[in-house]
């Protein structure tokens, strides 16, 4: 109490101090104590990685940069982790990846303990991750054989916050967001003189909306052509799958595959289904045929024909008949993970459908969380941290925010799409489609896991299906599926999978 006492003492006599016209004229107070401008920061270490057929050294870069806006002013300070390797004869040339996970409001840990940087959280398949002391492996896997690799968190996550006359939340929306990561990644590539080098994108969920977006912004306002966009877990259009939208009927033929790979992995089928893909192949005809018909008619279906359809759709995804019946045959995928298996008490994940948990409310309409983010959340966010203050030495003193909630429930999703017009529900696929028309060398891979219902591999065909492209552009996006969900690298063999697909596409792109 008594150093509070006296601490209060000396601000008083300091503010009496102050002469009274200054204190009275806050633009004379502002001229006296201007803002100092931000400074970006730097931890630089170097490393070398011993891990499978790698054998590479390489160096670490964990900082901040300060990002300008089109008049030169500081506007962002923008977090990464950057690892180049060092033993390259020209580094100018070697390849470089810019990537960044979704949310809105995730942080780039995610793919860079999972499968892009050097180390990656080991963690037990469709189980969930002991506590800490928590696994941390040299990772085999990573693309460092092939790119360097930027590692990119957006405004509001991780150290990346708004600064100069900006808030955080002029930064969330839809085109403001790609607007400040295109001008960070122009930025870099003037900092380090990597213009010459074959550039890539990277996103994971929303940051495929994030990177479509990117792709085009940089192609049309900085001449920046990239050699391939890598797409993992798609979510470009949002109508497509987001049945929660009112009125929106789009999804629900979309999701029927994913239920039905869900519920074949989970033995929740009726009948007997011994191969996946002759399974899917089956739904998916139904799926876009009679499913998507019924759907179209909407109030018109006969009682007859909805009781037909259910008793079908039940077969193909264990769901009961009155069940369907009573959802009108509209199942989003947060009902679907309640009530596959809510007679054996078990909620569903959403993220990765392998993964189930204990149901708390079985009386509830939806699931209430999700058994795989619960299963390796705390291992990840725990063992990127000490890693980051660790081996990167940076960041202490600071809060690091792996995932920022705030951010979703004030995102602005409208998206101005090439051409001017104004989408209220962005489809970033129109922007892909453009830089594909206008670029016939950009190459697009995409990554799919059958167990994914947040995103799922169904509705991303759709997706690449209706960019609305020719024959050559379309020819020139591949798809890749593995038997993992939304984050495919937490399981092991998807992961090496992940691995080789992601080396051949950038082999194959980079030139000689």
């Amino acid at each position: 109490m008594r150093q509070f006492w006296v601490l209060s003492t000396v601000v008083l006599a300091l503010a009496a101090a102050v002469p009274a016209a200054l204190a009275a004229d806050p633009a004379a107070d502002a001229k006296a104590t201007p803002k100092p401008e931000p400074k970006p920061e730097q931890s630089v270490t170097q490393h070398v990685l011993h891990a499978g057929a790698i054998n590479l050294e390489y160096t670490a870069t964990a900082g901040t940069a300060i990002v300008r806006d089109k008049d030169e002013k500081p506007v962002a300070s923008i977090g990464y982790v950057a690892y180049t390797r060092r033993d390259v004869k020209d580094a100018s040339r070697r390849p470089v990846t810019f990537a960044f996970n979704g949310g809105p409001g995730s942080s780039s840990l995610w793919l860079h303990m999972g499968f892009l940087g050097p180390k990656r959280v080991a963690t037990p398949d469709a189980k969930a991750a002991p506590p800490a002391p928590f696994s941390v492996v040299d990772n085999a896997y990573t693309p460092l054989d092939k790119t360097d690799v930027v590692l990119i968190d957006p405004v509001g996550t991780g150290l990346s916050k708004a600064v100069g006359d900006k808030k955080d939340e002029d930064f969330w929306s839809v085109d403001s967001d790609i607007e400040c990561i295109s001008r960070f990644i122009t930025q870099y590539l003037d900092d380090n003189h990597r213009w010459g080098s074959p550039k890539y994108l990277l996103g994971e969920s929303y940051g495929t909306t994030r990177g479509a977006g990117i792709v085009r912004y940089l192609q049309e306002r900085s001449n920046l052509a990239f050699n391939g966009v890598i797409l993992v877990s798609v979510a470009t259009d949002i109508e497509a799958i987001f049945a929660e939208l009112p009125g929106n009927d789009r999804p629900y033929p979309l999701y029927l595959p994913a239920f039905a790979a869900t519920a074949w992995y989970l033995k929740a089928l009726p009948g007997s289904h011994p191969d996946l893909q002759a399974l899917l192949r089956e739904v998916r005809d139904y799926a876009r045929g009679p499913f998507a018909a019924a759907i179209d008619r909407g109030d018109s279906l006969t009682a007859a024909e909805r009781l037909a359809v259910a008793q079908k759709v039940h077969e193909y995804t264990g769901l009961s008949v009155d069940y369907l019946v009573a959802a009108n045959l509209r199942v989003t995928e947060v009902a679907f993970d309640h009530e596959l298996l809510r007679s054996r008490g078990q909620t569903v994940g959403r993220i990765d459908s392998r993964f189930v948990g204990a149901t708390f409310d079985p009386l509830a309409k939806e699931a209430e969380y999700d058994p795989q983010i619960n299963a390796v959340r705390f291992a990840y966010s725990g063992a990127f941290l000490d890693y980051y203050h660790r081996d990167l030495n940076f960041g202490a003193g600071k809060t690091y925010l792996t995932t920022n909630f705030a951010i979703g429930g004030k995102w602005k999703w409208e998206h101005h799409a090439p051409g001017g017009g104004l989408q209220m529900a962005v489809n970033t696929g129109y922007d892909l489609a453009r830089a594909l028309t206008e670029d016939p060398h950009l190459k697009v891979l995409v990554l799919n896991g059958y167990y994914d219902l947040a995103t799922p591999f169904s509705a991303t065909e759709y997706m690449m299906d209706h960019l609305g492209v020719g024959p050559d552009a379309h020819a020139r996006i591949s798809m890749k599926y593995y038997e993992a969900g939304h984050m495919m690298y937490i399981h092991g063999p998807s992961l090496e999978r992940m691995h080789a697909d992601v080396d051949a596409f950038i082999g194959e792109t980079s030139g000689p």
